[in-house]
């Protein structure tokens, strides 16, 4: 999952030892980058202007033209719904209800909370390379009565042309039916449609099942940061599972 842009803060860098860290760091909008080297999911507090902070590990991983096209079938039951401005706050629910309780909501406070999706979305819509084709809702059930939005997914193309999958979410009672990856297919597809041969997404690295199923579609780790959250925020949670 790609989180959204943080805000910059002073940073105090937790003192690693070798077999932490043999790489580089450096801090640029609260996002601590490993150039090198390999390190722990996560960093114990360090304080800073007298907050305790928690360091996670995020992997960045990207997939080009040269991976093969995915299956985007889903299972009988389940259907895409593509993208449209009224539907907006249906991807902001459908994203609070797949991670209020998951490992990605620590580190991004604001996927536990229903306005901060709504925000999100918002923010995410109004990016200049917000692309709908990469923007997908899944649902099951036809009738009013019988609707359940089940998994969504944003895309945006980013500055230098590469396609940034947005926040990979799929509902308790849903998962485990590859709703997940049937979604980063679609998206990946859609982009692909739109000329762009580069996809990314962000992973925090404790959800290491999520980590294991990109890599199993062809996405491969270009890079390591550690997103600094306060230590108050970060409680246990599980990963959500795709």
């Amino acid at each position: 999952m790609t989180g959204p842009d943080d805000a910059g803060a002073d940073v105090l860098l937790p003192r690693l030892s070798g077999r932490e860290s043999t790489g580089a760091l450096t801090v640029s909008r609260g996002i601590l980058t490993v150039q090198e080297g390999r390190c722990r999911d996560r960093i114990p507090p360090s304080r800073s202007r007298g907050v305790d902070s928690t360091y996670f590990k995020r992997f960045r991983m990207e997939a080009d033209r040269s991976t093969p096209a995915l299956p985007t079938d889903l299972p009988a039951g389940y259907r895409f719904v593509a993208w449209s401005e009224d539907l907006l706050d249906a991807h902001a629910r459908t994203k609070h209800r797949a991670f209020r309780d998951e490992i990605d909501a620590v580190v991004f406070p604001c996927l536990g909370d229903l306005d901060g999706c709504r925000r999100l979305m918002r923010e995410i819509r109004r990016k200049p390379g917000f692309l709908p084709d990469a923007t997908w809702l899944v649902v099951h059930g036809d009738g009013i009565a019988t609707l359940q939005w089940c998994g969504t997914i944003q895309g945006v193309v980013d500055a230098s042309g590469v396609g940034m999958i947005q926040n990979i979410g799929v509902v308790p009672g849903h998962r485990g039916l590859g709703l997940g990856s049937r979604l980063l297919a679609q998206a990946v597809a859609g982009f692909r449609r739109s000329g762009i041969g580069l996809t990314a997404l962000e992973v925090t690295a404790e959800n290491s099942r999520a980590v294991r199923l990109y890599q199993r579609l062809g996405f491969r780790r270009t890079r390591t940061v550690y997103k600094v959250v306060q230590a108050a925020e970060s409680a246990l949670a599980e990963p959500a599972l795709l």
